[in-house]
């Protein structure tokens, strides 16, 4: 359970003051905030960033352990997995460990929740920090009772030797023993001596969730809390002409009808009346609006007809054997993240500081954003994180967050809860961008593929703050700050380029990204970025070369790969779907296979599915989906199948049913009956998922590994159930229903 917000209780450590310090550092324009760039000083994951053990462990003389770090719990099983990882290393029992996360007071600057990479990152950091802190205490104990440290051990909080030896870390800890910088080598505990890592530890943030306490940021109540709700406009680039707001500040529990520009709040002693009150004042404004965007029904060609930067991000070889063509051009709608708790913030001004609860994936940039937005020293801006009822990505989180420090700011003293309404997420949130791919590839008379151009179209995909201009509010004010440029995510990584290079084989290959400047509709991260319809695009294209060649469709793949931990889950997936024994279904059901590396970097995951399609009304029931991944060294078994489970739900969402809509002016998928999301009904009869296991293997992020892979084996179902390729994501019944009727 997360405590009640109160400054006494937010600045208290565990039985002992962590003292706050600066781990700043310069915002940088990449998803994870590391962008490849050369190590440090050579240390493994982000210590290399924040080399000091005591940035990442604390030991006070009680002998409480904090573990800190600076990435933010999502629902992705974070806290727990960090845990165990702290426990393993320092021989702590798991159930005394006490966890902080995100805090720009507390933690290290690990910049965003994101990419897959908290593992690695901090999840590397963490362990090789609590390897190196044991073996110190070891150390220490060895010098006060003057014994080699090769006769002492750790285990349950304590270093113990020969005859009854044991000195608690608590007895061993002085203000300086972990005040040191990080080491290159740890001794890091092998795998087969693990006692808590690759276990199947509880998530620690479950009970708190399913038992309805004061988990999420939406749930808490500080004590002298007021509650605003924001006016905000009917579409990009509106602008208010005239507003009456004296008949709201008249209502009784009103504090203060806020404007800065186009900005405009009410804030009320209670939530209703907040709520009544935006409403009533929404009709008192007029507003001059814009027709920017383009037509949705013409979505695919209005991208590619925008200006673009292009670059080729791979060429190699030269022109194969003739042979059959495979084309075609697959194009994704904008997308939402479409949380189900609509994005919240508590800020509250106080003795010159603004402090922020924020369910933000990134608080260090976030507070350098509304920093500049207030001009304040960043210093004099705290964010802290705090869970947030949905996520993965770039949602509505940051916005909320800067609208709640401008409000703070206006009326000091008092902590200030704002949360959107639905329409306001829907609309106003930043969207996964829209995106065109275009695949030619050839498979010559011998069943091989001797030509391969694969082109993607696309926005950029990483516009979250550092910049104030990233926030609403701060480009909303009387003295607005400029909109952030667009920022494009480099290879190996990449941003709509993710995955567009496929981890198969072939000898002639070229490959374009058409980077766009412009920005028809606000986007920015969703999970996957443009490795979602990369996957698809090109696993859709494999399935159709082994088709029209006459080749098995998992063989097929199994003839273009090198990597043998990419063949490994294959066969895995394969095997226990039963691909090769797999019986011919009646007249509706289709089989679909698919598989990707995530950014050719992290988790391997292959999927098979079997599904049913009613052939009167074009829905898809899905029977069966087995699932293989390979995430490296696994820390927790349940973790990584949760991952991988929510994954395929989240994909099979986006391919069957998500679709932001607009007209000319205005967002019109504003709620849950324009933009529907799936429901328990067309949720898969049964999911397995089968973990390849990779004892001392680097950890692999997995959160993203199967949104590809899961897409593209609806996508090859799909076909497989009615000879039919559809292209234009989402793949809705009506659309099977037309391509059935062609």
């Amino acid at each position: 359970m997360i405590a009640t917000l109160s400054r006494r209780r937010v600045l208290a450590g565990t039985g002992s003051l962590l003292v706050a310090f600066s781990l700043s550092k310069v915002w940088a324009q990449t998803e994870t905030g590391k962008g490849g760039k050369p190590s440090k000083h050579g240390l493994p994951g982000s210590l290399d960033d924040t080399p000091r053990l005591d940035a990442w462990i604390r030991v006070d003389a009680s002998g409480t352990v904090t573990i800190l770090t600076g990435k933010a719990e999502l629902g992705q099983g974070l806290k727990t997995a960090l845990l165990q990882v702290a426990a393993e290393e320092l021989k702590v029992p798991f159930s005394s460990l006490t966890l902080i996360t995100a805090d720009t007071a507390r933690t290290a600057d690990e910049a965003y929740t994101a990419a897959s990479h908290s593992m690695q990152d901090s999840g590397t950091a963490i362990r090789n920090a609590a390897a190196q802190v044991r073996e110190i205490l070891i150390g220490e104990a060895a010098r006060r009772l003057s014994v080699p440290s090769a006769t002492l051990y750790a285990a349950s909080g304590a270093v113990l030797g020969p005859n009854g030896i044991r000195l608690g870390y608590g007895d061993l800890v002085h203000d300086e023993l972990l005040a040191v910088d990080a080491q290159p080598n740890s001794k890091l505990t092998p795998t087969t001596e693990f006692a808590v890592m690759n276990r199947p530890i509880p998530r620690i943030d479950i009970p708190g969730k399913v038992s309805g306490a004061e988990t999420y940021v939406q749930d808490h109540r500080p004590e002298g809390m007021l509650h605003a709700r924001i006016i905000r406009p009917p579409s990009y680039g509106a602008e208010i002409v005239r507003v009456d707001v004296a008949p709201i500040e008249a209502v009784p529990g009103v504090i203060k009808v806020f404007r800065d520009g186009n900005v405009l709040a009410v804030v009320a002693e209670d939530e209703w009346i907040a709520i009544q009150s935006m409403r009533r004042l929404a009709t008192l404004v007029t507003w001059k609006e814009k027709a920017t965007l383009p037509e949705e029904a013409k979505l695919a060609p209005a991208l590619k007809a925008l200006p673009s930067k292009d670059t080729v991000i791979q060429d190699t070889g030269v022109p194969g054997a003739l042979g059959k063509v495979i084309e075609g051009e697959f194009s994704r709608p904008y997308l939402a993240h479409a949380s189900i708790g609509p994005s919240c913030a508590i800020a509250e001004a106080k003795d010159g500081t603004v402090t922020i609860w924020t369910h933000t994936q990134g608080v260090f940039p976030l507070r350098q954003a509304i920093a500049g937005m207030l001009k304040l020293p960043l210093e004099k801006v705290r964010c802290i994180h705090v869970e947030g009822s949905g996520c993965y990505g770039q949602s509505g989180a940051d916005d909320v967050a800067a609208d709640a420090a401008l409000l703070a700011s206006a009326i000091p003293e008092r902590p200030i809860r704002v949360q959107w309404m639905r329409e306001q997420e829907h609309s106003w949130e930043p969207f996964g961008p829209g995106m065109v791919t275009s695949v030619r590839a050839v498979v010559d008379q011998t069943g091989a593929i001797s030509d391969w151009h694969y082109e993607v179209w696309s926005q950029s995909h990483m516009m979250r703050p550092g910049p104030p201009g990233t926030l609403l509010a701060a480009r909303d004010k009387s003295d607005p700050a400029p909109p952030a440029p667009p920022v494009e995510l480099a290879q190996p990584e990449g941003g709509g380029d993710r995955n567009a290079i496929p981890l198969y084989t072939f000898p002639n290959t070229k490959i374009v990204h058409h980077f766009l400047p412009e920005m028809p509709l606000r986007g920015s991260s969703m999970r996957s970025l443009g490795g979602y319809l990369n996957v698809l695009s090109i696993e859709s294209t494999m399935d159709d070369l082994a088709r029209v060649s006459g080749q098995d469709a998992v063989a097929f793949r199994m003839r273009f790969l090198n990597d043998d931990r990419a063949r490994a889950v294959i066969e895995k997936a394969a095997l226990d779907f039963g691909w090769a024994a797999r019986p011919k279904l009646p007249t509706g059901g289709g089989y679909g296979f698919a598989f990707a590396r995530y950014k050719n970097l992290e988790a391997y995951c292959a999927i098979a599915t079997e599904i049913f399609i009613d052939p009167e009304i074009g829905d898809v029931s899905i029977r069966r989906v087995s699932a293989a991944v390979d995430t490296g060294e696994v820390i927790n078994p349940d973790g990584v199948r949760n991952q991988v489970e929510g994954g395929i739900l989240q994909s099979t969402s986006w391919t069957l049913f998500e679709q932001v809509t607009f007209d000319r002016t205005r967002i019109t998928s504003f709620d849950w009956s324009a933009y529907p999301i799936l429901r328990f009904s067309s949720v898969p009869e049964i999911v397995e998922v089968a973990i390849i296991d990779r004892p001392g293997a680097p950890f692999l992020g997995v959160a993203e590994a199967a949104q590809g892979p899961t897409g593209a084996a609806l996508a090859n179902a799909i076909t497989d159930a009615t000879g039919r390729r559809l292209h234009q994501l989402p793949f809705t019944a009506a659309r099977i229903r037309a391509a059935i009727d062609r």
